[in-house]
């Protein structure tokens, strides 16, 4: 296969992903999915190997060929749909539902598996929301599905969909999330089938091994540019107390190959910090893949050269039940936060981001809203860090005001750049937001959020970035905690700034634009 011929390949896989992710965020029900696109949608070849994923959440870029792999131990059949959230078989956190359908037919047998991956507003367990900051076992998260035939050919098995919707609150809504995943597997399926017989089978599979063979070697490359040798970092997050939890990560670069080890990681927690072991991965493909080359076309030839090392009982592979809520969108944070510290004098990057997502769930029995908040940008070499962003592992849009009050019984009272936020330096850190919304409900508050105590590290003698804070009617409360509100009450949630870059020169002010 020509460089022509290749580039075609990539284009033409990635272009299916693409579509289905169109498909679900245009056919979903909840803002979720539709205004936040909180969602990821890929494709698998026969053998399990991802070979196209859209650019969506990094936090789904290397998890999603566990649940694959889960699915194909049950000899699924061509046209099946399979569900699972189950983060001990290949999922994340509950609230995040996998669909796969089953790619092939009775002639070819299994050629392929489209996914899809979308985070629904409630999915059960102790609190509207379905994310507890006060989870200490998975029982509590909500309902567990393993992998699942939940259908076939385009149509979900009626009894397991009332099964599923007995257990979670707004089941309309659920249904509708759900129908939208199908109708964007079914899209995955038609097109990859129609790829395949354009080009024949054993054409077509000498093309994915080529694409896979092509992003292998590109890695290969960046990572023979790094000096040989171990460099090893430590951060932490912040407990559900006032204790510190440590991920110690070491990196060993021998030629084009990169050894990942997390021994000396604090052990898995009783609070929902704990990361399964799909989560870690996707941390480090994201990390990898920010140090090494971003362009990357996204398969599974981009960890090929990587072994990963992450000791079973710890925070980053947990064990069941294990409450792991947190550890999808936090501690999976810290996780890229800690490789990318470790590599930074060799790989480059950025001063250290946000490394939070401001998790804020509201809800009773009539609603439920769930939000990740941006905030600074880590400052590097190249300028400054960018304000109000999504930073890591995150990659959400935020729900439009116009929206967010039509849907939810909620106001918005302020939503604004945190001034001066950003660590001071030549090149200073991004600022962080302030979001204050006001319940016209009484309803449960979750919050989920880190970096409250310290704030982002700058790099290369830069300042830190400003910690960040959350308010109930303008008292502060913690980083991570679960309470019942009465409606009046205004919760404001001040993110985190970006670390600066090198020193601040003489008179400069950092706090201006």
């Amino acid at each position: 296969m020509d460089a022509i011929e290749l580039e075609v390949m990539v284009h033409a896989l990635s272009g299916i992903a693409e579509e289905m992710m169109a498909r679900l965020i245009r056919a979903a029900y909840s803002s979720n999915i539709k205004e936040r696109r909180d969602c990821s949608t890929a494709l698998f070849d026969g053998q399990g190997r991802s070979i196209a994923q859209a650019a969506a959440i990094p936090v789904h870029l290397g998890a999603l060929g566990d649940a694959v792999a889960a699915v194909r131990a049950l000899g699924p059949e061509p046209g099946e749909i399979y569900l699972l959230n189950d983060p001990f078989s290949g999922g994340s956190h509950l609230p995040d539902l996998t669909m796969i359908t089953i790619v092939g037919s009775r002639e070819m047998g299994v050629v392929g598996f489209a996914v899809s991956r979308a985070h629904h507003s409630d999915i059960g367990g102790m609190r509207p929301g379905s994310m507890p900051a006060d989870s200490t076992t998975i029982f509590q998260e909500g309902l567990v599905i393993p992998p699942t035939r939940i259908g076939r050919d385009g149509a979900l098995d009626p009894n397991l969909l009332r099964l599923i919707l007995a257990n979670v609150r707004q089941p309309a809504q659920r249904e509708a999330d759900l129908k939208a995943q199908v109708a964007a597997g079914t899209l995955g399926q038609d097109r990859l089938l129609g790829l395949i017989r354009a080009t024949g089978l054993e054409q077509m599979t000498m093309a994915i091994e080529a694409v896979l063979a092509y992003t292998e070697r590109r890695v290969r490359e960046c990572i023979a540019r790094l000096p040989d040798g171990v460099y090893e970092a430590v951060d932490y997050l912040e407990g559900t107390g006032e204790d510190d939890v440590a991920i110690r990560v070491s990196v060993t670069v021998a030629g084009d190959a990169l050894r990942i080890d997390f021994n000396g990681t604090a052990p898995q927690q009783t609070s929902n910090l704990n990361a399964p072991i799909a989560v870690t991965r996707s941390a480090v493909a994201f990390a990898l893949r920010v140090l090494l080359d971003p362009h990357l076309p996204t398969n599974d030839g981009a960890l090929a050269p990587v072994e990963l090392i992450a000791p079973p009982g710890s925070l980053v592979n947990a064990r069941w039940p294990a409450a792991v809520v947190a550890g999808n969108v936090e501690t999976s944070q810290r996780i890229a936060d800690t490789l990318m510290l470790a590599l930074q004098k060799v790989a480059g990057g950025l001063a250290q981001g946000q490394g939070t997502m401001n998790n804020l769930i509201l809800g009773n029995g009539n609603f439920n809203y769930y939000e990740t908040i941006g905030g600074g940008q880590g400052a590097s070499a190249a300028g400054p860090g960018l304000d109000g962003v999504h930073v890591g592992m995150s990659n959400t849009l935020n729900t439009p005001i116009e929206a967010l009050e039509m849907e939810f019984p909620l106001t918005i009272r302020r939503y604004e750049l945190r001034g001066a936020s950003g660590g001071d330096g030549l090149h200073r850190g991004g600022w962080g937001i302030v979001r204050a919304v006001e319940v016209r409900e009484d309803c449960t508050l979750s919050l989920l959020s880190d970096r409250r105590r310290y704030g982002p590290q700058g790099s290369a003698g830069g300042g830190d970035g400003a910690p960040g804070r959350n308010l109930l009617n303008g008292e502060p409360i913690a980083g991570k905690t679960s309470l019942d509100i009465k409606a009046g009450d205004c919760i404001t949630i001040e993110t985190p700034g970006g670390g600066g870059w090198e020193p601040l020169p003489p008179a400069a002010d950092a706090s201006e634009p």
